[in-house]
Order: C-alpha cells, then structure tokens, then sequence
C-alpha cells in the first residue's frame, strides 16, 4: 500500500463522521478546544513556545521555485520583536510548476486527495500550541483565543469542507453502462465516464485577523477537488499560514506529490501582489477576506476565475424586550470585547426603542438600558488581568486610528481606554467605545467600523428598528443579526427580517454562546445572499464550483439476448 493510499485508510473513518456532521448539522468536533496538557501532551505548550520562539529573526524555508526577493513586515501587537523573513518566488516559475504537478494530483482521485487532506489537518492539530503563539503574536488574539480559533476550531473548518466537497465528487459516478430501449430496433448502447476535473490554479487571499480560520476552507476545498493552491498572506500575519503551508509541503512530499501544489506568496505594503495574481489567466480559483473594496474589485475584475468572498458589513442588534437586561448584557459584554470587536461576526450596530423597553423587572428607558452596557462593559474591562485575555490587542495601526477617530461621531456611553499586559507591556490594548446616536444618523452607523467600535441607536420603536435593519443590511451586508424580544409576533419578524435580507440570525442569547461565535459542521458562516459575501461556509455552492465533470462516451454494441 502506498502512503497515500494509508492516509486514506488511517482517516476514512473521520472523513464518514465528517460527513455524516455536516448532514446533521449536530454539534461534533474531532479536534479537542481546550489548551490542555492532558489532551494535547504535558509538554506540548512548552515545545510549541520553543518552536514559536525559534523562528523568530530568521527565514522561513518553504519548497517552492526561486525566489525573486526575500520580505517580512509582521509587528506583533503585544510588542515583541518578530523579525522573520519569507521567500516571495517567481510567480510565473511557480504557476507553471503547479500545473505540470496538477494531472498527478488530479488523476489521484478524490479518495487520495482527502486522505492526504486529513493527513494535514491531523499533524496540523499537533501543532496547535504552536500555532496559537504564532496566530496571538500576528493577530493579537488572546492566548486562549488563538489557540482555538487558530488551531481546532480553523482545523474544523478545514474538515468541514473536505468532508463537504469528497461528498459532492463522490456523487458522481465514475462510469455506467447507458441503454436506451428503441422498440423493435436495437437499443442504444453507450459506456459512459465521468471525470472529476479542477478548475486550475487556486488563490488564497488571508486577511489579517483569521489567518488560518479564514483561509482553511478555501484552501482545503481547493486542494481535495484537485486544483493546487497559492495562499497570499496578508503582510502582518504570514507565520500562521507559513507554518500551515509548511505541513501541508511535507504531507504531499511523503503521499508522492509536488510539495509545491500548496505553496505561498508573501508580499509588503509598498509592493503588494494580490491583484497580479488575482488577474493571473491561470488563476481560476480566488478565496479573499477582507474589505468590501479589494472584495467588490476581485468580484469585478477577475472574470476568469470563480471568486468567492468575505467582506465588511454591518452586524446588527435588536432590542425589543427582555427577561434579564443584566443577562443581555453580560452576554453583550463578551461579544463586544472578544478580540476588541476585530471580527467579521462582531455587533456594531444596536438598535433599541428611543422610549425604553419592557423587561421582567419593569420598564427600562434607552439611556438605562445604555448604562447596563456601559456599566457591564466598564465592571469585565476593570479586572483587567482577566479582561487583556479577551479583549485581545489591536492588531493593526489603522484599527487604532479608527477608534480614536470615531470618538466624536456621537455622545459617549462609554469611553475606550488603553489597559496594560501584566505579561507584555509595549502591548496595543484598547477597551470597547459605545456611542449613543440617533436613528437618523444612519450615514454613521451603516458604515462598517472594524474595530472595538459599537453604536446605540435611538428608533422610534421596534417596527423601526427592524426597518432600519433592513436597510442597513441590505445595503452593507451583514454577517450576523441578534435579537433579544420576549414577544413571539417580534421573534417571528425577526425570522422573516432574516429570511429577506439573507442573514444568519441568533435570538436571546444569554448565556455562555455569542452572536459572534460560528460552529463548524453546523452554522453556515455567512449566507452568500447580501453584500457582506457572495459564498458560505460551507454550503454546496462553495465546493462544488470548485471543480467540473467532464463525461466521455463510447457506443458499445447492444448485448445479445440470451
């Protein structure tokens, strides 16, 4: 038995449980979450440090063709030098190695493909401590945060949509014998094959925050259909994918493939490479994250690929009424401070009635119910050896300066403020700033503002809210829409609000589950249906697209009757 075809047989079994989860959409994981010593080894945190630490000022090697120039810009948010150094290769050199390694890959067959796929994740997911201080010391995630977000929860997604495109190849057969009666005259006799064949070269474009979450379900449901993959790493978070491109290199190496069908092009600010690459005839792939304006200009200008994207949008909430409005915003506190609002699923925009709302304990007005945010949010912040583990650092300049610049865009319910590490004191670390405005301003609060950076906008009523909602997804996008209402009629519009405006909707969340929070093999991150992306993960649409069936057929002559 070839290796190849051993990681196919160590892994089929988690590839059928894989697929039986995204059928039943039902909680399962198979990569544990929790940072543990006794999951993951005793020594397992200190040799994922050692590792960490040990690439830090020096070149990352990878497989790939000559290098053209060497780059590296990452600044850790939490103040340590960083300092490494990747190889940029010829893009051209590059692509066509791809392609003169893509008929081998492709001719392997989807079973080959996900089990040397599995094979990734699995040494991926033993990586995992290491991949947290490489993702915390990028993105500026807390520890926690980024081992799970970087490491199992981005491994389930990887999972998720292999499991999701080998189902989708897997359905189609890989011949049949075709008979047509005709009556009295012999029967029409045709042997018939069906070909899974991809699409051509795959880019990744990483964003800055999710480097690996983000960039697993591209790059996994590329590689599993057979078409090789270039992941560009956004310039202030190379290390994760580096590391991720790394494993996957060795895992193709050993199956017998071109390490380079998985390879990587890093880029600067002052000289980037996304649009060349994007617009590259044999790019026939794009996965991008990020902005709406680099999103809108791939979706534009690269009509020789298929594009799938994430984009900016404005999350929303509701507040119609509530049980407990101390429950709602112990909920709210953690969503508006995990990772400093640094997320596509984060609130911004939060709507409540301007005459109050009725909750268990009575009738509370607008500026009462902006206190129990503001008071929540000031009480978590001011424990502040708990709250920098949350709230995370900011991992971009620009993130810092919006925070700064949105000050005066309404009346301050609560003011940011700097909080200093206990453990690295040159960390960015800023605390959520609410603003209360008025409906009508809604050239503020409709537009995205990454960031820590939330709105309390006064409406006339809930009816209004929901209007405004509407619009404002409608226009933007949105990933996310919360509701809190002890009204079935309301919860009920919500529903419909959702359906129409194409939105994932979570309603009374209260306890330990955030508005932010996506589950692999069950939430479908992002609808693909308004302007905050045009795919999700991981519905049918987002694999299948990645490859074409190409059928041959022979006529055969009709079969003897006996």
């Amino acid at each position: 038995m070839s290796q190849a075809h051993a990681f196919f047989e160590a892994h089929q079994g988690r590839l059928q449980q894989a697929v039986a989860a995204n059928r039943s959409r039902e909680f399962w994981s198979p990569y544990p979450e929790a940072p543990s010593g006794r999951i993951y080894g005793e020594n397992a945190q200190a040799e994922g440090l050692a590792r960490f630490e040990g690439y830090l000022g020096k070149p990352f090697e990878l497989a790939c063709a000559d290098a053209v120039e060497q780059v590296g810009e990452e600044a850790s948010p939490y103040g340590i030098e960083l300092g490494m150094r990747y190889a940029r290769p010829d893009t051209e050199a590059l692509i066509a190695r791809m392609q003169g390694a893509m008929e081998a890959w492709r001719d392997a067959g989807p079973d080959i493909r996900a089990g040397v796929c599995l094979e990734i994740l699995e040494r991926l997911n033993k990586r995992s401590f290491e991949m947290a201080y490489a993702v915390m010391h990028t993105t500026g995630q807390g520890f926690v945060m980024a081992f799970q977000a970087g490491g199992p929860h981005a491994q389930d997604r990887g999972l998720e949509a292999v499991a999701a495109a080998w189902s989708a190849m897997k359905e189609v057969p890989a011949a049949t014998d075709w008979v047509k009666p005709q009556g009295k005259n012999p029967p029409i006799s045709l042997t018939k094959r069906f070909h899974i064949v991809p699409r051509g070269v795959s880019l990744v474009v990483a964003c800055a925050t999710f480097p690996t979450w983000n960039t697993y379900p591209g790059l996994f449901a590329s590689l599993v259909t057979g078409n090789p993959v270039i992941v560009k790493p956004h310039p202030g978070s190379v290390l994760p994918v580096a590391i991720s491109v790394e494993v996957a290199q060795q895992v193709l190496a050993e199956a017998g493939f071109d390490p380079c069908l998985v390879s990587m092009v890093p880029d600067s600010r002052s000289a980037p490479v996304a649009k060349e690459l994007a617009q590259h005839p044999s790019v026939r792939l794009i996965d991008f994250t990020g902005s709406a304006a680099f999103g809108n200009w791939l979706e534009q200008n690269c009509r020789q690929a298929e594009v799938f994207t994430e984009k900016s949008g404005v999350n929303s909430i509701i507040i119609d009424s509530v049980d407990s409005m101390k429950a709602v915003a112990r909920n709210l506190t953690t969503s508006l401070s995990l990772y400093s609002g640094q997320m596509c699923t984060a609130p911004q925009a939060i709507f409540i009635p301007r005459d109050g709302i009725e909750t268990a304990d009575g009738r509370l007005s607008f500026d009462e119910v902006a206190d129990y945010l503001a008071g929540s949010i000031a009480r978590f912040t001011s424990n502040t050896e708990v709250a920098v583990h949350v709230l995370g650092a900011i991992q971009s300049p620009d993130t810092l300066a919006r925070l700064e610049a949105c000050v005066g865009l309404g009346e301050v319910a609560l003011q940011s403020q700097a909080l200093a590490h206990p453990e690295f004191p040159n960390a960015c670390i800023r605390t959520p700033l609410l603003l209360k405005v008025d409906a009508a301003d809604i050239e503020t609060y409709s537009e995205e503002r990454f960031g820590p950076i939330s709105f309390l906008i006064a409406t006339d009523n809930t009816d209004h809210s929901i209007e405004l909602a509407r619009r404002v997804i409608g226009e933007q996008g949105a990933i996310t829409l919360g509701v809190y209402s002890t009204d079935e009629a309301v919860l009920d519009k919500a529903e419909q609000l959702a359906m129409d405006v194409k939105v994932a909707l979570s309603c009374n969340l209260t306890g330990a589950f955030l508005v932010n929070q996506s589950a692999a093999f069950s939430d479908f991150h992002a609808t693909g249906g308004n302007p905050a992306a045009n795919a999700s993960l991981t519905d049918g649409a987002f694999v299948s697209r990645r490859f074409v069936v190409v059928q041959s057929r022979r006529e055969t002559p009709p079969r003897e009757e006996e």
